[in-house]
């Protein structure tokens, strides 16, 4: 098969794996924010400051472990598939966004709690509608790191017949095809810069509304 022919076939071919792949990165940091997001928040509050640093610095050692190395790893517990690879993606993403989550409650202002609290303001209301609101774009900032991240890392999962562009790298490698390796990570490469982009203009967005 000719070049052109054969780029046109993984081209048709590719559609499903980007669905995939996103099923992926979507899947694993809706997960991440559910568990990161409320770990941070306890982390800052009196009592808990202490395990802040400890917790940040285990979450640090998953994110350290080459994600191949890790999804093998898991293997023999896990299996091969899905369930993997978004285990092991959730544990590498949970650092920028729990640590995003405790920096950014950590800065706001103390007068502006103090001054809530002395209006008679119940301390979960000051949680979600001052220091949540205020701390936002730094937790956003999180989320589109860790998204980033995601995108790549779960690359390797096509390699564990979890799908996404890994399975074009994956046969790629197999065929001794460039054309798939050259097409699955320029597609991964896109996918990160429109995610980036886009999550980019919500943080944006949002830190000029909160600005006002």
């Amino acid at each position: 098969m000719d070049t052109a022919r054969l780029t046109k076939a993984i081209l048709e071919e590719a559609p499903i794996h980007i669905i995939e792949h996103m099923a992926l990165v979507l899947t694993t940091i809706a997960i991440a924010v559910f568990i990161a997001v409320p770990a941070g928040v306890i982390l800052t509050r009196v009592g808990y400051k202490k395990f802040a640093n400890p917790a940040l610095n285990m979450l640090n050692v998953f994110l350290t472990i080459p994600a191949f190395a890790f999804i093998a790893a898991a293997m023999p517990i896990l299996g091969i598939g899905y369930k993997p690879a978004i285990v092991v993606l959730t544990l590498q993403s949970l650092l920028p966004i729990a640590r995003n989550t405790i920096v950014g409650l950590l800065e706001v202002d103390e007068g502006l709690k103090e001054a809530a609290k002395g209006m008679g303001m119940p301390v979960r209301k000051i949680l979600f509608e001052i220091e949540l609101p205020l701390a936002a774009p730094v937790i956003l900032n999180g989320i589109r790191t860790a998204t980033v991240f995601v995108v790549s890392a779960a690359t390797l999962a096509g390699f564990i017949g979890a799908g996404g562009l890994g399975v074009l790298i994956s046969k790629g490698l197999n065929l001794f095809l460039k054309e798939y390796i050259i097409i699955g990570a320029t597609l991964g490469a896109l996918l990160a810069i429109i995610l980036d982009r886009i999550l980019g203009y919500i943080e944006n967005k949002y830190t000029r509304l909160a600005c006002r």
